[in-house]
């Protein structure tokens, strides 16, 4: 195949040489394939002329408009699990070497007539300088504790830069579970980004007009650790972007780990969260370069963490129960009318 190298030495070589053919001969080229560019004074580029034409019957021709009303009713449908269905629907008819061909036909419909993508706009991160975290459910994945269902949240924090991430199980979005969740982080990672970004958790921020940025517990955490405190603005998720995305990962890697696991049952809270620790273990595994970037200009750790457990003084009702951040527990009937204190913490209190 005739290059446009090729030809522009020919037409370079013409006026300087005897005849056409030792033209040709130094371009690399036949004589009559030199005549004809010669005489169109053109690029093969320039000439070339996308084909629009079919080579092969279209195997999916007549099952297309199927797939594409799948597409348009669930746009988030994987071109694999369409071809199973296909195949399933359609015995014999669809070979596993065909799946490629059915991949290509979506990614272009995708492009010509799919849904409008979300639009992201790159962010430059730099080492030691942000952690994010945010809670995410994970009732999605079917954990059980002695075949009963677990349901639970995990606290998730990321460093943007290295992508190394942690999490810790907790029950509630509440400032203790967020208290313990960052500081378990930082003393796992060994060292404190300069800036702490959260979204707009009412465990953390005063969402009222006219008040403070930030709640004073929190306030007392982030001086505590030496971090400056930041927000995403309101409806606007994709600014805690980096962990965001890395829920969706996360879950995805758990999801295969379980799998392999072969048992979403668990025998304590205990094995399930040795099962997570490992789980991100494995997933920091590939990313210690970058962050042992990000540890050379992080700072110190304090001298200790912050007790995380808020101490209340409730009443005991006549129905022998107490009310402590909006949930209801039972004491003793001896305490009915009695003051007592409540050490509160992420995942228990005390009474």
């Amino acid at each position: 195949m005739v290059t446009d190298q090729q030809v522009r030495r020919l037409m370079s070589l013409i006026p300087k040489v005897e005849t056409l053919a030792l033209a040709a001969s130094k371009a690399g080229m036949d004589v009559k394939t030199a005549r004809k560019y010669r005489d169109l004074e053109q690029l093969p580029s320039e000439l070339y002329r996308p084909r629009t034409w079919r080579t092969r019957e279209d195997p999916f021709g007549e099952v297309w408009d199927e797939v594409t009303q799948k597409l348009e009713l669930i746009p988030g449908l994987q071109a694999k699990t369409l071809f199973q269905d296909l195949q399933r629907r359609y015995p014999g008819r669809f070979s596993d070497g065909q799946l490629r061909t059915l991949q290509r036909r979506i990614k272009t419909w995708r492009a010509l007539d799919g849904p409008p993508k979300e639009v992201f706009f790159p962010q430059n991160h730099h080492p030691g300088k942000l952690g994010q975290s945010d809670f995410t459910h994970m009732d999605g994945l079917g954990i059980t504790i002695h075949h009963q269902p677990f349901r639970h949240l995990i606290y998730h924090f990321v460093l943007p830069f290295s992508n190394w991430k942690t999490g810790s199980v907790c029950y509630s979005e509440s400032f203790e579970s967020l208290s313990e969740g960052l500081q378990t982080a930082l003393w796992k990672l060994g060292c404190v980004p300069d800036a702490h970004q959260t979204d707009r958790l009412t465990a953390a921020v005063q969402n009222l007009v006219g008040r403070k940025t930030f709640t004073g517990r929190y306030e007392a955490l982030l001086r505590h650790y030496g971090l400056e405190g930041r927000m995403i603005q309101a409806s606007s998720p994709h600014e805690n972007g980096d962990v965001e995305q890395r829920h969706y990962r996360f879950k995805q890697a758990a999801d295969q780990a379980l799998l392999l696991h072969g048992s979403r049952d668990f025998d304590s809270v205990g094995a399930y969260t040795s099962f997570l620790n490992q789980l991100f273990c494995q997933l920091n595994a590939g990313r210690q370069e970058r962050l042992a970037a990000e540890l050379k200009v992080m700072r110190p750790l304090p001298a200790s963490r912050l007790d995380t457990c808020r101490r209340l003084r409730v009443r005991v009702g006549p129905s022998s129960t107490i009310r402590v951040a909006h949930n209801v527990y039972s004491v003793h009937s001896r305490l009915i009318g009695e003051q007592v204190q409540v050490l509160l913490a992420a995942d228990h209190l005390e009474v």
